[in-house]
């Protein structure tokens, strides 16, 4: 029988609460008065106050002071507690061994231990020991480690260890890049909670879940949730928890743009603040958000009170994040009397880390120190910070601030002409980056994370020095790395790794001897196309460009499409865009006798047809099919076999959900009835099991997907409509069921015949390669724009005509269909025929 009380097991930590907690003790016996120690309870709880304050060093150096008490009385379960705590403390000064020693200890204390809370206790050790596993980027044995720890938590009857075991497991999922499993996991964990009593453990769950649901992007799940957690906790009054909750809404209302309920939300969360690091913390995002709202009077008032606060609250590692995070938001006003300011606050968030003897904070603060000396042109400083605080985060194996570090250092190296040391750490950058690539959706929530000015840029400006010597190895490298940055760009469009591993970039000369590959790509201060034609060596040329003309001229050529605008106008710029592309190659496509262009689009161009580039004479398509493709590491290279064609065509021809009507769909599925063997769903007849139920009885190589929908640079704004619901591009896996990858029969062809990209969204494009990619599709053919639905109808039964041809490609078929509306007078204007794209394979 045990002669103490054990200590109560609370929430342990996980990645998706906002505090780590550590356990409490309760109905311990009273320490003597004469004696001078305190007893291993009391010192268990002293470490646990140091460990919620941040002062983990502090924390071990208690914690390990219980553990040798506990030792001293006999009492082996304590002590296996104690120990689990200390691992945790370990976890988060990053000293990875002796975190997986001293678990180890604590499961060798209680295996062999029988008492009734036994199944408990156990499976919280392994809730840390899984907590370990993933943090050392060993995801799928974390996943193995919870479901034990999930079977001991049903065999002990405790539900919110269930629950919050869950949680864990679809945090690893996510990192898997296993997002339809993460999301069901979480969805089951929301169904449960709704059916428990009101306590502040399930407002804190719900909390949790909603920051989580924010993470992977679905916003407005995120927002029902942490409205529910919000309403839960006022009605019950858990104020302890409110400022936690405004900061997450505050947080997502800014995702979502909404800058004005972001800021009342951040007052909120100040005034609700349960103490003065949850204070300061609301007031930095606060004032983060008034410097990009240009609210300078308002902001400068905060900045005083927010450096009044940061020398009243005790040293911590969350203070030393609080305090860089707020010289980021004041190098942003780019304003000389604040750089005192920032250098004497950054030494201090130095000092501090070091006093905590916090590595990960110090190189964050060290780094932060580094950038700042950069951004004021003194290089020298700047690279030695820099290269201390990446030696740092080496150390500790902190890659998702490593690579920032390597970039920096790159930039620096680059300001004193030190070009191949500059490319060598862009490289090391760009290789970190591939290594975090399954986990930058679980990246530090610290550190402020956003593809595009955290890791877009880094690729850019590699291939930028890269190319300044365009040797042929160097111009191969160049190549590989914008495909490397495509893969990059559609992982942060889905917030998850879009294929479970990379595939090696094929070679042109494999895929089709008679395509050429063009890639173009868009640096600060020039336009560079590489271009690749079978059996020849890589060869590029460039033009002298800004980033900012080429971005406008794209952008008035994409609304020089509608038919308002002059035909003058268009066909000048469309006519500049081609000699930027097409008109330096114009010889060598000749002499190779290229047959089919295929382009790796880059930033702003994908929203612009190719097939209306203009040569002075002839549009691009009268003289080449045309196609698209993320990269050649996305393509499968199996061709559609002509003797097999079957398609399932569905359609809405009825106005639904606020759009309009598209009359001419069902005429456009008669017509594509008439060419090939189709089975027709339309109008009601349009749902998702309608869909997945036809699929799954027969698998038609064609998808035919008549209906509105829309590309986004969002994943959550680009769907398909269906008769009753939308299809959200992340469901498409799930909508085209019987595809997975690498089956005998996937789709061969996706079809969208009436999406366009969304009005003003300069990304949205890459929606339409998320779609070609989510669907499993080998190829698919989509509208950039919503086109006159007569005349989409007269083009898709051309299309089916041309398909069902043998020895042509769906590539040439596409341009037979467009040149057909291009000889009508009606359509011969590009508006009508240019915004059909097949992104994906063209044979």
């Amino acid at each position: 029988m045990l002669k103490k009380s054990l200590i109560n097991l609370g929430i342990l930590p996980i990645f998706l609460f906002s505090n780590f907690t550590l356990i409490s003790l309760k109905n311990q016996p009273p320490t003597s008065v004469e004696s001078y120690k305190p007893d291993p309870a009391t010192l268990f709880n002293q470490g646990k106050q140091y460990y919620q304050q941040g002062q983990y060093t502090q924390a071990a150096d208690i914690l390990q002071q219980s553990i040798l008490g506990f030792s001293q009385q006999g009492d082996v379960v304590n002590q296996a507690i104690a120990l689990s705590n200390l691992s945790l403390v370990l976890q988060q000064l990053g000293q990875w061994e002796q975190a997986e020693k001293v678990l180890q200890e604590s499961l060798a204390l209680i295996q062999d231990l029988s008492f009734p809370k036994k199944p408990l206790i156990l499976a919280q050790i392994l809730e840390i020991q899984g907590q370990l596993e993933l943090t050392q980027g060993q995801p799928e044995q974390a996943i193995k480690t919870w479901q034990k720890a999930f079977k001991l938590y049903a065999e002990a009857g405790n539900l919110l260890g269930e629950i919050t075991n869950q949680i864990n497991q679809a945090t690893a999922l996510q990192t898997l890049g296993l997002y339809r499993q993460s999301l069901k996991m979480l969805t089951e964990v929301n169904e449960t909670l709704k059916s428990q009593p009101d306590s502040l453990i399930k407002v804190t769950a719900l909390l949790s879940l909603g920051n989580t649901l924010k993470k992977v992007g679905d916003l407005t799940t995120a927002q029902a949730v942490l409205q529910e957690s919000l309403e839960l906790a006022k009605n019950s009054n858990y104020s302890q928890v409110l400022s936690q909750i405004y900061l997450s809404l505050a947080n997502l209302n800014r995702a979502q743009n909404n800058s004005d309920v972001a800021l009342e939300n951040y007052q909120k969360a100040v005034k609700t603040a349960s103490n003065s690091l949850e204070r300061l913390q609301a007031l930095i995002n606060e004032y983060s958000l008034l410097i990009d709202l240009k609210q300078d009077k308002e902001a400068e008032t905060l900045s005083k009170e927010i450096q009044d606060s940061i020398s009243q609250i005790p040293v911590s590692r969350s203070l030393v994040y609080a305090m860089v995070n707020f010289t980021n938001s004041l190098i942003k006003l780019n304003s000389s009397s604040n750089d005192s300011k920032i250098i004497d606050l950054l030494n201090t968030a130095i000092q501090s880390s070091k006093t905590l003897t916090d590595l990960r904070s110090e190189s964050y603060a060290l780094g932060s120190l580094g950038k700042f000396y950069e951004q004021n042109q003194q290089p020298l400083e700047a690279q030695k910070l820099t290269e201390q605080a990446l030696l740092i985060a080496q150390s500790i194996n902190a890659s998702d601030i490593a690579y920032q570090w390597q970039w920096q250092l790159g930039r620096l190296l680059k300001q004193q002409n030190q070009k191949d040391q500059a490319i060598a750490a862009y490289t090391e950058a760009v290789n970190t980056l591939k290594f975090l690539r399954k986990d930058l959706v679980a990246i530090n929530q610290d550190v402020q994370f956003s593809f595009r000015e955290s890791v877009e840029p880094v690729y850019r400006e590699l291939v930028d020095l890269i190319l300044q010597s365009p040797t042929p190895d160097n111009l191969k490298t160049a190549r590989e790395l914008i495909e490397s940055l495509q893969l990059a760009e559609l992982d942060n469009f889905f917030q998850e790794a879009c294929l479970d591993q990379e595939i090696k970039p094929q070679e042109i000369d494999q895929i089709d001897p008679n395509a050429a590959i063009i890639y173009p790509i868009i640096l600060a201060n020039r336009l560079e196309v590489i271009l690749s034609i079978p059996g020849q060596p890589l060869r590029h040329y460039s033009t002298e460009i800004s980033q900012q003309q080429v971005e406008n001229t794209i952008r008035q050529l994409r609304l020089s499409f509608q038919p308002i605008f002059s035909t003058k106008e268009r066909l000048e710029l469309s006519q500049k865009v081609y000699d930027w592309l097409i008109r330096p190659a114009e010889a060598d496509l000749k002499n190779s006798s290229i047959k089919t262009l295929v382009f790796v689009l880059d930033g702003s161009l994908r929203n612009v047809p190719m097939a209306a580039l203009y040569d002075g004479k002839n549009y691009l398509v009268q003289n080449y099919n045309l196609a698209l493709t993320p990269g050649l590491q996305l393509l499968a290279s199996q061709s559609l076999k002509r003797n097999q064609i079957k398609a399932l065509t569905v359609g809405l021809s009825e106005a639904r959900q606020g759009f309009s009507a598209l009359p001419a769909v069902a005429s456009e599925l008669e017509k594509i009835q008439a060419e090939v063997p189709t089975k027709v769903l339309l109008n009601q007849q349009f749902t998702r099991e309608a869909v997945q139920q036809q699929i799954q009885e027969t698998p038609f190589p064609i998808v035919h997907l008549a209906t509105h929908g829309q590309f986004s640079s969002k994943a959550e704004d680009t769907f398909l409509l269906t008769w009753d619901s939308r299809i959200n591009v992340k469901d498409l896996d799930d909508f085209l069921s019987r595809r997975q990858r690498g089956e005998q029969n996937p789709v061969e062809l996706l079809v969208l015949s009436a999406c366009e990209t969304a009005t003003g969204d300069q990304r949205a494009a890459l929606g339409l390669a998320g779609v070609a990619v989510r669907s499993g599709a080998r190829s698919t053919l989509a509208t950039l724009w919503q086109v006159n639905d007569t005349s989409t109808a007269s083009l898709m039964a051309e299309f089916y005509q041309e398909l069902t041809q043998q020895q042509i490609s769906k590539a040439e078929a596409l341009r037979q269909a467009q040149l057909k509306l291009l000889q009508q007078p009606k359509y011969q204007d590009p508006y009508y025929w240019a915004p059909f794209v097949l992104v994906g394979n063209w044979q």
